[in-house]
C-alpha cells in the first residue's frame, strides 16, 4: 500500500483553482476596458450613475406610448448637490420654453399647441415623462351649456369685447372635442340645426335606435307573431299607429335573428325608418316596380308583400356580392314575384323601361346612421358629400328615365337616402325638377319636418315643403329623407345641353 496523503501537511504551491480563474476574468476584462480603466478599485461606495447605466423614456403622446432606451456612463458625481443643481436649472429651463438639443439619436419636439406637457421624473435610473391629465369632458360639457346660453341671449348676456363668431368657434371646438366629430360633419350640422336641436341630435346618435321588426304578411299575422315571440321571452310592442306591420323589440332572452320564425320568414328585421319609402311608394297589386338599388333586399320584399306575390319586381344592385343577402332574405320570405339582376342604375334606362313605379333608396353619406356607423363622425368630408351628390343626381335622371307616365296606376318615383344633408336631399330633388317633366306630390306620410326651401344662400322649389325629414331625436328611428314625383311626361326636356349633372344647384 501507498503512503497516506495528509492534508494539514500539504505546502501551498501558489493561487488556487478559484484565484487562478478570477485572475483570468480580470485579465479578460482588461482587454475590453479603456486605458487608464484597469487598475486595482479604490475602496469606498459604489460607483454612481447620473441617471444609471440604462435610462429608460417613456414619451406620451396624443394617441400613443413612445419607450426610448438611452445607454448612460458610468461616470461618478463629485457630489449630490451638483446633481441637483443640475436638475434645478433643466427644470428652469422647461419652464421658461427653453427646448434643448438633443444628440442626433433622440431629439423631443416640445409644442405647447399640442396641449400636452412633459414632467420629468428620476427614480434612480428611470427617467419617465409624464403626461399632462386628458381634458375634462365635464369641463367641456359645462362650457358647452354656458355658451349656448349666451348665443341665445347674446345682447344681454355676452362678455365685452368678444364677437359672436367667437363663441361659435369655441362652441364648435367643444362639441368636436366631447362627442368626437370632425370639424367640417360639425360645421355642416350648424348650418342644418338650430344650435339646442343640435344638440339633441348629437347626443340622440350616442344612442342606438331600437331594435324593430316587419311582419311579413305573405306567411303570418302581426298578432301570431307577436304572441309567438312573447312566449318565448321577447319583450315587444306595436311600432306606431303608423305601420300595421311593424313590431319593436326592447329585449329578448333569445337571439332575435335566429328564432324559429325568423328561420321561416315570418319576420324581417328592419329599421323603423325603412319603413318608410315603401308606405310613400304606395304599389299597387299587378304593377310592374323597380327597386334600383335593393341590397340588402328589405325595401323589396316590403313591396312584393304590399303587392301580395303579385305583377313583378326588379330587383336591381350594382354590386354583385350584395345580391347574395338579396336572394337570400327573398327566398326565406317566400317572395315569388321579383326578379334580380346586377346592372349600373345610371344605365338602366338604356337596358329597362316602361315602370309604374321606381324606388331609389340612393347610395349616399351615411349621416343618417351615425348611431350604427359612429366612423361617419370623422370619416367624411366636403368631396365625400359632393362625390355622393354627383352619383345621386345621375341615378335619379335614370330612375325618372324609367318610370312610364301613360301608366294607368302609376308614374311614381320615391327617392330617398339615409343622409340629412342638404346637398344630397333638396339639391338633388330641385335638380331633377328641372331636367325632367316632374312634379312633387304628397309623400302620404302624415308625419315627419318638411324640406328645406330655403338654405343659406339658396333657394328651392316651394313644392319641397312636401317631402319629408326624419330625425332621431324627433321620431327615434334614423336619420332619412323621402321625395316622391309624379312624372306627367316621358318628353325629355331638350333644352338641357352638356353635362349638367356636374352643377351644384
Amino acid at each position: 500500500m501507498g503512503r497516506r496523503l495528509d492534508p494539514s501537511r500539504k505546502e501551498k504551491r501558489g493561487p488556487g483553482r478559484k484565484a487562478r480563474k478570477q485572475r483570468g476574468a480580470e485579465v479578460e476584462l482588461a482587454r475590453f476596458l479603456p486605458p487608464g480603466e484597469s487598475g486595482p478599485a479604490r475602496p469606498g461606495p459604489a460607483p454612481r450613475c447620473r441617471f444609471g447605466p440604462t435610462c429608460v423614456m417613456l414619451f406620451f403622446c396624443k394617441t400613443s406610448v413612445l419607450f426610448f432606451v438611452l445607454r448612460g456612463s458610468l461616470g461618478e458625481d463629485d457630489s449630490e448637490e451638483e446633481e441637483e443643481e443640475e436638475m434645478a436649472e433643466a427644470a428652469r429651463g422647461q419652464k421658461t420654453g427653453q427646448k434643448e438639443e438633443e444628440g442626433p439619436d433622440l431629439q423631443l419636439n416640445l409644442d405647447i399647441d399640442e396641449q400636452f406637457k412633459l414632467l420629468l421624473a428620476v427614480r434612480g435610473s428611470l427617467m419617465v415623462f409624464l403626461p399632462a391629465e386628458p381634458p375634462d369632458l365635464h369641463i367641456i360639457h359645462q362650457r358647452i351649456k354656458g355658451n349656448m346660453e349666451v348665443l341665445q341671449d347674446f345682447g344681454a348676456k355676452r362678455e365685452e369685447g368678444h364677437t359672436r363668431q367667437e363663441y361659435l368657434a369655441l362652441l364648435r371646438r367643444d362639441m368636436a372635442a366631447y362627442y368626437s366629430y370632425s370639424d367640417f360633419l360639425l360645421m355642416k350640422l350648424m348650418d342644418i340645426f338650430p344650435l339646442p336641436e343640435l344638440v339633441n341630435f348629437l347626443e340622440a346618435n350616442e344612442v342606438p335606435r331600437p331594435v324593430t321588426i316587419r311582419t311579413n304578411t305573405l306567411k303570418t299575422r302581426r298578432r301570431d307573431l307577436a304572441q309567438a315571440l312573447i312566449n318565448r321571452g321577447v319583450n315587444l310592442d306595436p311600432l306606431g299607429k303608423w305601420s300595421k306591420t311593424g313590431l319593436v323589440i326592447y329585449d329578448s332572452s333569445v337571439p332575435i335573428g335566429a328564432t324559429p320564425e325568423y328561420l321561416a320568414g315570418h319576420y324581417m328585421l328592419q329599421g323603423a325608418s325603412s319603413l318608410l319609402p315603401v308606405m310613400a311608394l304606395a304599389p299597387q297589386e299587378n304593377e310592374r316596380i323597380l327597386d334600383m338599388c335593393c341590397a340588402p333586399g328589405g325595401k323589396t320584399s316590403y313591396i312584393a308583400q304590399l303587392m301580395k306575390n303579385t305583377g313583378m319586381i326588379l330587383a336591381n344592385d350594382s354590386n354583385a356580392e350584395r345580391l347574395h343577402s338579396v336572394v337570400g332574405n327573398l327566398h326565406r320570405l317566400g317572395v315569388t314575384n321579383a326578379v334580380v339582376s346586377n346592372c349600373d342604375g345610371r344605365q338602366f334606362p338604356k337596358v329597362l323601361g316602361g315602370f309604374d313605379r321606381v324606388l331609389l333608396d340612393a347610395p349616399c353619406s351615411g349621416t343618417g346612421v351615425i348611431s350604427k356607423d359612429p366612423a361617419v363622425k370623422t370619416n367624411k368630408d366636403e368631396k365625400d358629400i359632393l362625390r355622393c351628390a354627383h352619383l345621386q343626381k345621375e341615378l335619379i335622371l335614370s330612375a325618372i328615365d324609367s318610370v312610364n307616365a301613360a301608366s294607368e296606376t302609376g308614374g311614381y318615383v320615391v327617392y330617398c337616402t339615409c343622409s340629412i344633408m342638404v346637398e344630397e336631399n333638396e339639391w338633388v330633388v330641385d335638380y331633377a325638377l328641372k331636367k325632367r317633366n316632374v312634379r312633387l306630390v304628397a309623400t302620404g306620410l302624415d308625419f315627419g319636418k318638411e324640406g328645406f326651401t330655403r338654405f343659406k344662400d339658396r333657394r328651392f322649389h316651394p313644392s319641397l315643403k312636401s317631402t319629408r325629414r326624419f330625425y332621431p331625436h324627433t321620431h327615434n328611428m334614423d336619420g332619412f329623407f323621402i321625395a316622391k314625383f309624379k312624372k306627367f311626361s316621358n318628353a325629355i326636356p331638350q333644352a338641357q345641353t352638356g353635362n349638367p349633372v356636374l352643377e351644384l344647384g
